[in-house]
């Protein structure tokens, strides 16, 4: 559905699409009356962020619910650009309705889907750990030992926080932390990272979920990996992980020494992998190298230092 508006704000014409979906007779709508298309609870939404964007010519986006000539609301993306004269005055507004209902129910879905899938694997953690503290009654011998696997168990609990995707509902509000302090979240269950066989080091910096996530997940992969396969695999293998930041980027570096010998790359990528590489470059625009040698992988990520954390709105 396409329309425009006068610099005012005021709407003069909707194409014949709009009249289709919406069932309202042709000039119904002009001027102000298109606030009245909009679910009541988004209407006060809605006219704010029209409001806002004719003050300072800011695009306009939003999600909100318009009425269809069914009668029911449905999901519609709204956005419009400003169109401006060689001196830069406004002279038109042109915008954009696109029916998104079907797109964001099945977002809504998966949502649920993946709450609870995240809310059965945390009871996972929790059965777990109740069994090992059951066992280490029955064989005090082994309550130390047994302690310590809790431990573990529950740093891949909160691992699990930063691994899982988030959605704008589930992420754990705006918290941010340190990028060496996620890390040695993720690997503190690691047993080599105990034993001060994985060192981290080089330039911090802050962090938010929008970044957590896909890093938590790339750092899970490379260690999962190299205690399956590569460096931490044997009882003197170890991992170097340093972080700089340069200039508008941050270099993370992942080098795995004094492993087994690596004859040549693995033939193929398995799904840990590519969702590891497609987090970095497609969530957060960086780039992913491996690099392997005789003596371990080597891998370097780089990513845009703004896209680390979301902009204070």
């Amino acid at each position: 559905m396409v329309w425009s508006t006068l610099p005012d704000g005021d709407h003069d014409y909707y194409n014949a699409r709009w009249y289709e979906f919406t069932g309202v007779k042709p000039g119904s709508t002009d001027g102000e009356g298109w606030n009245a298309m909009f679910h009541p609870e988004d209407q006060e939404r809605a006219w704010a962020v029209w409001r806002r964007c004719l003050e300072t010519g800011e695009p306009y986006e939003i999600e909100y619910r318009l009425r269809h000539h069914s009668g029911e609301y449905r999901w519609t993306l709204g956005r419009a650009m400003p169109m401006r004269d060689e001196d830069g005055k406004i002279v038109r507004w042109i915008g954009t309705c696109t029916d998104i209902d079907d797109s964001k129910r099945q977002r809504e879905q998966i949502e649920i889907l993946s709450r609870e899938l995240s809310h059965r694997i945390k009871n996972i953690f929790a059965v777990v750990g109740s069994l090992v503290s059951l066992s280490a009654r029955q064989s005090p011998e082994h309550k130390a030992f047994a302690a310590k696997i809790r431990q573990r168990i529950a740093a891949l609990a909160r691992a699990h926080e930063f691994v899982r995707p988030h959605s704008e509902a589930s992420r754990p509000g705006k918290r941010a932390v340190t990028l060496h302090s996620l890390m040695s979240e993720i690997l503190s269950p690691y047993p080599a990272h105990e034993a001060g066989r994985i060192d981290i080091s080089g330039d911090d910096a802050d962090v938010d979920d929008r970044s957590a996530t896909p890093l938590a997940l790339l750092i899970h992969e490379l260690a999962t990996n190299a205690t399956k396969y590569g460096s931490l695999s044997s009882d003197e293998g170890r991992v170097d992980l340093t972080t700089q930041v340069a200039g508008d980027e941050l270099v993370l570096r992942w080098v795995e020494t004094a492993g087994p010998a690596i004859g040549k790359p693995p033939e193929g990528t398995g799904f840990g992998t590519v969702l590891s590489e497609l987090s970095i470059v497609g969530q957060l625009g960086g780039q992913l190298a491996r690099e392997w040698s005789s003596n371990g992988l080597a891998v370097t990520v780089t990513v845009p230092r703004e896209n680390l954390r979301r902009r204070e709105s």
